[in-house]
């Protein structure tokens, strides 16, 4: 790690994993980073003061009213000061307190008040985890643009086994190093990107679509911009929250998707179409809903969908790089060869759905790289 005059806040919260914090202090301050810790009023009754006091060699707060040994408004100080701002252990209050902007303890108001960027480790019971009102504030936090690592599953303080134990001190000194360094190579670069699946009506409450989550296209999105793009992001319908700073254009169909990548894509230096859309779609839509039939069955009659791919690869300018998905269940690399050359791609990532690991609505993937 390389952390050598980083300003770093950690925020400690109340719960058992608060001891984990002090490696965490540790480590950064043997990378080089200047630590300035901040313990909640419950965090002061795991670990005390002083242990962070002795391994950050600057004094911890815990008041906000406490008066400082230099004259300064602390909170605003401290807000001032950060490179980053790390809370580890991250309990569900200090969650929800963030989620809707409650400041009446001094790291509530800190945070609040900082401009840096932020990481949270969360640490609490599973049950705790998983409810909805966690999971909310969870997904308002990220929206804005917070950092999480973690939690991890395990054994758990309480007893209980499952999501909830704040990740090891490592992991998190990790992250903060990446996020400290990370690279912004694609600055000034702007950057089209695909998720999702469609839909393809075939009557007003029925669609066709397929299992694409949408997980790879909006990871590829927020990773671009870290690196500094102005990413664009086409989105069919996910679960997913779309990823700080980056623009949406919601779609449906792929008819949709057509029409929105060619009015985006002659303004992208990199475009990158991770959506799945369908081949196929109904030729006709009925305006009701289709009732049972007599004999019990039902015809439907398709027409090809226009090839989204290879519209964007006939457009393509000069210098512009275009990189496409092959999905595929058989003759994997064969398939993704051909529509490499077919489409006017620059890269094609080719993947096995079928295999474990990879696929749909999965968080890891198993790719090969084929370029021209």
């Amino acid at each position: 790690m390389n952390l050598e005059g980083k300003q770093i806040v950690l925020g400690v919260t109340g719960g058992i994993a608060a001891y984990k914090a002090c490696e965490l202090c540790s480590r950064l301050k043997k990378a080089g980073a200047q630590v300035y810790v901040i313990l909640t009023k419950n965090a002061c009754q795991f670990v005390s003061p002083l242990t962070f006091e002795t391994l950050s060699n600057h004094p911890a707060v815990t008041d906000t009213f406490a008066r400082p040994e230099t004259w300064e408004v602390e909170h605003v100080a401290l807000a001032k000061r950060a490179d980053l701002f790390v809370i580890a252990p991250a309990t569900a209050n200090i969650l929800a307190k963030m989620g809707c902007g409650i400041a009446d303890d001094m790291l509530s108001t800190t945070v609040l008040a900082t401009r840096a960027p932020v990481l949270v480790a969360p640490a609490m019971n599973t049950g705790m985890w998983d409810n909805p009102a966690t999971q909310q504030n969870v997904r308002t936090l990220k929206a804005r643009g917070v950092r999480f690592i973690g939690p991890e599953g395990g054994y758990l303080a309480c007893g209980d086994t499952g999501a909830g134990r704040m990740s090891e001190p490592k992991q998190i000194a990790d992250a903060i190093d990446e996020l400290m360094n990370e690279k912004h190579d694609l600055a000034g670069l702007r950057v089209l990107v695909t998720a999702g699946p469609t839909q393809e009506k075939i009557d007003p409450v029925r669609y066709i679509t397929n299992r694409s989550s949408g997980k790879m296209g909006y990871a590829i999105a927020e990773a671009a911009q870290k690196r500094g793009a102005e990413v664009t992001l086409v989105t069919g319908p996910t679960n997913l929250a779309v990823p700080a700073g980056v623009e949406p254009v919601p779609i449906l169909s792929t008819q949709d998707l057509y029409d929105a990548m060619l009015a985006h894509c002659g303004d992208a230096d990199i475009v990158i179409q991770a959506a799945a859309p369908a081949d196929f779609t109904p030729e006709v839509a009925a305006d009701q809903k289709i009732k049972k039939q007599g004999d019990g069955k039902l015809t439907l009659s398709f027409r090809q969908t226009p090839d989204v791919a290879a519209a964007v690869g006939k457009r393509k300018k000069t210098n512009q790089i275009l990189v496409g998905f092959a999905a595929e269940t058989n003759d994997v690399l064969k398939n993704a060869g051909a529509k490499l050359k077919k489409k006017n791609l620059d890269m094609i990532v080719a993947n096995d759905v079928t295999a474990p690991g990879a696929g749909f609505d999965v968080d890891t993937n198993i790719v090969t790289f084929e370029t021209t």
